[in-house]
């Protein structure tokens, strides 16, 4: 058993390291920095960070001549940062962040060196996206001084860091990395050293619905990223999104986290993005991605639905419960007489002879030949008042009418239609659906609180709503339900519901993440 070590506070007098000039570890340098910490950063390529230090210069004096920055304080910023050229001038620093290559041996290499030139008392941290803080501690002595302390790229701009303790992490390291990061003005979540921390892997069904609805040819990539981003609330479509972060890294970490969950099918790759990465069309460092940028105009209009002319529907009704979508239901009968008829059941309107209900997993032509009348689904919204779009699906036994009086009403209320094919689910409610589902079972795993998950998705990639929130919201029995249509769909184990799910939507009246 290896004894306890003491951890000191790191107060801004304390020096920090920073190990690797990339684009990381100079947006780390550059936090610690403004936090008031003199920064030793250290590359094993020395004109790399010197050249890394010139552009952070630049880019900061740029934004001084732009008035949105203070010339003193800028200076006195890149003042703190100081290049060396060993590791052994990092003997003095109170705390060593590596932000190096993604290899376990190199890292692990690295700390076994670190831990012969620091002081005991010395905090080690990993900004490592995928590799297990365990692992890396492994090398170590006294593995209790060693964390994960991940940032989200840009650095400074970006407010989560994930905090994230291995095995034999100690709880005053993690405790004194909280503070720390509290100091430097981010918000900070506390998780167990698990394949892709929180934000990593709770995010995989954000990417992986929609690029399994590109596969099945569901649409084109900008409207089923305007699905995401306009209806969904998403800051932008996960096309888009996955453009910008390099289909390269995407494919990556999804490939990474697939494996280290020994090839569990709700990570499973996308062979569409594979051939992307596999042409070299990585978004937009290459010029081409999902997308052309060859261009200003970068992202093509999606594909909505006509005008309709005809006359607007004769009647609303609602039925069952909306209350976890009042706005939709204030919406529309504000355009119609409209009676309610609550109840438990999933809320649905009548449109004339039409049955309009929110997507429960089943596809529109499935629950038309159940009801036996013509049937139109809509997607989920991350506010129906306020969102410009909704995104809707028909069943099959409809006629063109039946399907054309819904489009008339919903751009009578000032909406942008986009007719899906007949897919179960949509889009928003299922990629919803399944982030619900792996936060839950992040809770339930004990690798964070259902506190720390929501923010971590907030804050670390700046979702509408933390998922667990969004499911409390809809209620666990809409998300339980639309998983399992979607499993008896595909018969995969892609959709299958996680324990403390079933738990919830047995239990809803007392259920709360």
């Amino acid at each position: 058993m290896r004894e306890k070590m003491a951890v000191n506070a790191i107060t801004t007098s304390a020096t920090v390291a920073v190990i690797g000039a990339g684009t990381m570890g100079i947006g780390i340098a550059q936090v610690a920095a403004a936090a008031g910490h003199q920064v030793k950063l250290f590359d094993i390529a020395l004109p790399a960070a010197s050249r890394a230090l010139e552009q952070l210069g630049q880019r900061l004096r740029k934004r001084v001549e732009a008035g949105k920055a203070d010339a003193h304080s800028t200076e006195t910023l890149l003042g703190h940062i100081q290049l060396t050229r060993s590791l052994s001038d990092l003997a003095d620093c109170s705390l060593v962040i590596e932000a190096v290559a993604e290899k376990l041996p190199i890292k692990q290499s690295l700390f076994r060196d670190l831990e012969a030139i620091c002081s005991t008392d010395t905090l080690f941290a990993s900004n490592t996206s995928s590799l297990s803080i365990t692992a890396i501690a492994s090398a170590l002595q006294h593995p209790q001084r060693m964390a994960g302390l991940h940032f989200f790229n840009p650095a400074p701009l970006m407010k989560l860091v994930e905090i994230v303790g291995g095995l034999e992490t100690s709880p005053e390291t993690l405790s004194s990395l909280q503070t720390l990061a509290q100091q430097w003005g981010k918000h900070s979540v506390v998780c167990r050293s698990t394949p892709g921390f929180i934000v990593n892997r709770v995010a995989r069904p954000f990417y992986g619905e929609t690029l399994r609805a590109l596969e099945e040819q569901i649409a084109d990539p900008a409207t089923l990223d305007a699905v995401l981003r306009d209806a969904g609330g998403f800051a932008m479509g996960p096309l888009q999104l996955t453009d910008l972060i390099g289909q390269d890294v995407n494919y990556a970490v999804t490939e990474s986290v697939y494996h280290a969950f020994y090839q569990d099918s709700r990570f499973t790759p996308s062979l569409v993005q594979q051939e992307l990465v596999a042409a070299g069309h990585l978004g937009r460092k290459s010029g081409r991605g999902f997308y052309r940028y060859e261009s200003e105009q970068t992202v093509p209009s999606a594909t909505f639905a006509s005008a309709v002319t005809a006359d607007l529907p004769q009647s609303v009704t609602l039925h069952g419960d909306w209350s976890a979508i009042g706005e939709f239901a204030q919406l529309l009968t504000g355009n119609a007489a409209a009676i309610k008829h609550p109840g438990q059941t999933s809320p649905f309107a009548r449109i004339d002879e039409v049955t309009f209900m929110l997507t429960n997993g089943k596809t529109a032509s499935q629950v038309a030949e159940e009801i036996g009348s013509p049937v139109v689904l809509f997607d989920l919204s991350v506010n129906y008042q306020h969102a410009p779009v909704i995104a809707i699906s028909s069943a099959e036994q409809n006629t063109v009418p039946h399907t054309a009086k819904v489009i008339r009403l919903l751009q009578s209320l000032g909406k942008q239609v986009i007719h899906l094919p007949d897919y179960p689910g949509l889009l928003v409610m299922r990629t919803v659906a399944m982030l619900a589902n792996e936060a839950l079972d992040v809770v339930n795993k004990g690798v964070a609180n259902a506190a720390d998950t929501d923010d971590a998705m907030r804050f670390g990639v700046n979702y509408p709503q933390g998922p667990l929130a969004w499911g409390s919201k809809l209620g666990w029995q809409q998300i339980l339900t639309t998983l399992e249509n979607l499993q008896r769909y595909y018969a995969e184990p892609r959709y299958r519901p996680m324990p403390l799910l079933r738990r919830y939507a047995a239990n809803y009246s007392g259920a709360q993440c």
